[in-house]
């Protein structure tokens, strides 16, 4: 009884944020906002139900919650999706509600408290028709670029959000490491890789080494207003949407991936 009147308050609480939080916390103004559009509500619900739900004890559906939230991602609108998502935060409490936005003791983490090698994820994923390509497109939109000024391709944030946002609900599922910063992983260490620990490091340094993507998150803030303002204007063009993938970049060429990260490329990801 405890633990489903525990999961109905936290149900709630994701839903529709909490008093506490109010003033100045853009994670609820986000929330407020998805729950105010009523496609991105009915989405969200069924994640979030889907993840709170209990198959056996101290367990949960993972393969229904993951379906849910690639669901939300894909079909919810991008503005309010990603505006949960990538919420701008300058204070813990902002952040712990970013990092618990899709219910991540089901999603996200695995059982028990002991991280796995990041090769068991990323193998899981190169056996994936649903994961591998999103972990493509998220290597070709967040790759550094080193001939540039800065390091990233022009335009590139944008992007690279988005195809971060397609890792959601995979088998390489990311997420915030901790409320103190914007600091992003997979559930996973490298810790017992054998003679696979570069190619282990490198996959696992797509989030935590990677500049292009620390940037994207960390410039979003100037980006929320304006993006939420596009999604709730009545006005607006519906076919408009400031998330979309530029088509002046052209499809994706697998073969032209494996110079992004040589050490992946020696696994057999295409």
């Amino acid at each position: 009884m405890a633990g489903c009147l525990g999961s109905v308050l936290l149900l709630l609480l994701l839903l529709l944020g909490s008093a506490s939080d109010a003033g100045g916390n853009r994670c609820v103004d986000a929330a407020e906002a998805c729950t105010a559009d009523a496609r991105c509500q009915r989405l969200r619900t069924e994640y979030v139900a889907r993840c709170l739900a209990r198959a056996a004890p101290r367990s949960c559906p993972r393969a229904r919650c993951h379906r849910a939230l690639r669901r939300f991602f894909t079909r919810g609108p991008p503005a309010l999706t990603h505006a949960l998502l990538f919420c701008p935060c300058a204070g813990p409490a902002c952040a712990e509600r970013r990092r618990q936005t899709f219910v991540p003791a089901c999603a996200f983490y695995g059982p028990g408290t002991v991280r796995p090698p990041c090769l068991e994820p990323l193998d899981a994923c190169v056996q994936s028709r649903v994961c591998r390509p999103r972990l493509l497109a998220f290597q070709a939109s967040c790759a550094p670029v080193p001939s540039t000024p800065d390091g990233c391709q022009r335009d590139q944030g944008l992007r690279c959000l988005r195809a971060y946002a397609g890792l959601v609900g995979t088998a390489v599922t990311p997420n915030y490491v901790d409320n103190a910063s914007a600091r992003v992983a997979p559930w996973c260490d490298c810790r017992a890789s054998g003679n696979r620990r570069e190619e282990c490091e490198a996959f696992r340094g797509l989030f935590t080494r990677n500049q292009c993507l620390d940037g994207a998150i960390g410039t979003f803030d100037s980006r929320w207003s304006g993006l939420l303002q596009v999604q709730l204007d009545p006005h607006q063009d519906p076919g408009y949407n400031l998330l979309q993938v530029s088509s002046a970049a052209g499809p994706l060429k697998e073969s032209s991936l494996l110079s992004i990260f040589p050490v992946l490329a020696l696994r057999p990801l295409l």
